[in-house]
């Protein structure tokens, strides 16, 4: 996984970006109209049940725009939040509070969509000892935002990309010649790279069980596409030989099930790329 900060990079390229791209040589709507000693004071207010989460994502963009706008924030990441409540109240040069307003409440409303369903899936499978994680399929761009909404909701981080840990899939196999070529070539490159790097190999059957754990080294087996029966008997073959994690279309009526069978993981891309914004508002007050 990424240093806390390279963690930081990121979330420092998506706010930089996002300057850049809204507000360009200026928010001429409220220069146009708003004296530039103005002060204001607004609410960030919550119009729909779930999690809260980009609260301290906010305080940063806020902090970039103006280092003087001050925030009484009431409410903090992670928190279940219902219609009506204030998370926070920002006051300071009205302008200011425009600039950032939109960047503010569109990651806010994208990263509190994400903690609330990962923390619904989360709930599922308590006390089963399996873990969520999320995957690789975010939006381009605020990859970073994106994963630590899942943190939020009570999730787990997958790697971050492709150039943190190395995953085997049916693609890299198929190429590579199979699946035991496959992981003596990675095995090799990180030797001769002098890189560590933890290795999941993906499983789209039984026999490819067996054969990848006739190869030692190997951090985690993605058990793919597996129907229960035989995802308790990949586990069963797995035992405490590497981790162990399912994937491929679970969802809420099947994810408790697949918990159920043992796995160390369950990962969905879902939680990232099949959600709807969250119904905040940035209101004057």
């Amino acid at each position: 996984m990424i240093s806390e900060a390279q963690f930081q990079k990121e979330i420092d390229s998506i706010i930089e970006n996002a300057i850049r791209e809204d507000i360009g040589d200026g928010d001429h709507s409220s220069l146009a109209c708003i004296p530039k000693r103005a002060m204001g004071r607004a609410k960030l207010l919550v119009k729909e049940d779930g999690i809260i989460a980009g609260i301290d994502f906010a305080m940063q963009v806020f902090a970039r725009v103006d280092g003087n706008l001050e925030l009484e924030i009431g409410i903090t990441d992670g928190t279940p939040v219902k219609n009506g409540d204030i998370v926070f109240y920002v006051s300071g040069r009205s302008q200011s509070i425009l600039k950032a307003e939109r960047i503010v409440l569109n990651a806010m409303q994208r990263m509190s969509a994400i903690a609330t369903k990962t923390n619904m899936f989360v709930n599922l499978i308590e006390g089963t000892g399996t873990q969520i994680l999320d995957t690789r399929k975010t939006t381009p761009g605020i990859r970073a935002i994106e994963k630590w909404a899942v943190k939020i909701g009570g999730g787990e981080n997958h790697r971050f990309a492709l150039y943190d840990m190395i995953m085997l899939k049916d693609n890299h196999i198929d190429f590579a010649g199979g699946i035991t070529k496959a992981i003596k070539k990675t095995q090799q490159y990180l030797k001769d790279t002098g890189r560590d790097l933890d290795i999941i190999v993906e499983a789209r059957n039984l026999d490819e069980i067996k054969e990848i754990l006739e190869s030692k080294g190997i951090y985690r087996i993605l058990i793919d596409n597996f129907n229960y029966e035989d995802t308790r008997k990949a586990v069963a073959l797995i035992g405490t030989t590497c981790l162990t994690e399912s994937s491929g279309g679970i969802d809420e009526t099947t994810i408790r099930k697949y918990a159920e069978c043992g796995v160390d993981y369950i990962s969905s891309g879902a939680l990232t790329h099949s959600v709807y914004n969250m119904d905040l508002s940035l209101k004057a007050v």
